[in-house]
């Protein structure tokens, strides 16, 4: 049995942190913005673990890295951009009320950087550990990948700080994901005088977005959902060009091939149609067997604490597929992913800052293998 001293965690400090952090908004590819919150949670690591927290400059903004020294064994997670526009902040204030937090980015994900933060700073040695904060998971991580890839190896084991499943579950798996951009060119004519001599974009854009939702495989778990279209320039005109976008989901590598293979063997019904397919399953899936050690280590720390599957993806997509012993959505409890009224429990924030320390010990001392 593996022992979970608790954390000397004090969540008044806590909800200063995620304060700060929160109040310096962080909209994904807004660079400036992005700046000014590298800034502010490298003041935060420092603040609360000693050392220097390095920014990692990238097209999408700096990335945060910090090391407690010694040979690597265990890479912290997370990412500090947000899906919230400039604003968002003056509409909805950070405030902590009924025993909940509010605020852009309190859930996805700055309250798991803040109770990760604070559960490592409980620890009397960080020998081994790494922190590294992205700036573009929301976006995809183009400009993150290949770092968040190198440090995982690196490091051997991966905690992600996304925010809970419900009910503050783990998250053991997840779904790969991506999207793909379908374009269609056709030529336009005058719909009353002459629509015979037109080649109708929205007409085809029709047919491949049944033949898209046709790929799904629902008993597989694979889902591909037209979700976006646009079309035309005007009621009169037989239109020239068409765009459809799909979401695509799926559980194994093998129906990831699968898509990818359609996706690229689509081909115009309309004599005179064009096609251009862009995109792809950008995250692979992240296997049950990548978190099946780690949970079993969390579930001694935590008892009763569930492990869920989700149809999400995050980094630890990425370093699951590896193989890398990988464990998400040890970050905050609460709800409202991207959406106006996103929460954390302020009750839990405690007791998930005493998970991260037990965790990183057991992994340390060879506990979590």
């Amino acid at each position: 049995m593996i022992e979970n001293h608790h954390a000397r965690v004090d969540t008044d400090a806590m909800l200063d942190d995620l304060r700060t952090l929160v109040e310096i908004e962080s909209p994904s590819r807004d660079l400036d913005a992005i700046g000014a919150s590298a800034a502010a949670v490298a003041t935060v690591i420092e603040k609360r673990l000693g050392g220097q927290a390095t920014l990692i400059d990238s097209a999408a903004g700096p990335h945060v890295h910090w090391s407690g020294g010694g040979s690597p064994r265990v890479l912290v997670l997370g990412h500090h951009d947000t899906v919230f526009p400039l604003g968002t902040l003056e509409r909805r204030p950070f405030r902590v009320e009924g025993g909940r937090a509010f605020g852009p980015g309190v859930f996805d994900m700055l309250g798991g950087l803040v109770q990760a933060v604070h559960g490592l700073a409980a620890l009397d040695d960080l020998s081994g550990v790494e922190i590294l904060v992205t700036a573009d998971e929301e976006v995809g991580s183009a400009a993150s990948r290949a770092l968040i890839e190198e440090r995982a190896r690196a490091c051997g084991h991966v905690l992600v700080f996304e925010g809970a499943a419900e009910g503050g579950g783990l998250k053991t798996a997840r779904k790969g994901c991506g999207s793909f951009e379908v374009r269609i060119t056709g030529r336009a004519s005058h719909a009353g005088l002459e629509p015979e001599a037109g080649v109708n974009a929205l007409v085809e854009a029709a047919h491949q977005v049944l033949a898209v939702q046709a790929l799904s495989r629902p008993d597989l778990g694979t889902t591909v959902s037209p979700t976006v279209a646009s079309a035309g320039t005007s009621d009169n005109v037989i239109p020239a060009q068409a765009t459809v976008w799909v979401d695509v989901r799926v559980e194994s590598a093998e129906e990831k091939d699968r898509v990818e293979a359609a996706f690229a063997g689509l081909t115009p019904r309309l004599e005179g149609a064009a096609l251009t397919v862009r995109g792809g399953v950008n995250r692979p899936p992240l296997p049950e067997s990548a978190s099946r050690t780690l949970f079993a280590t969390a579930r001694e720390l935590l008892p009763g604490i569930e492990g869920v599957a989700v149809g999400g993806g995050s980094d630890g997509n990425f370093t699951g597929a590896l193989g890398i012993p990988t464990l998400d959505g040890l970050g905050a409890v609460g709800g409202g992913a991207h959406a106006d009224h996103e929460f954390l429990l302020v009750d839990a924030m405690a007791e998930r800052a005493n998970l991260v320390t037990g965790l990183v010990g057991a992994i340390r001392n060879g506990r979590a293998e």
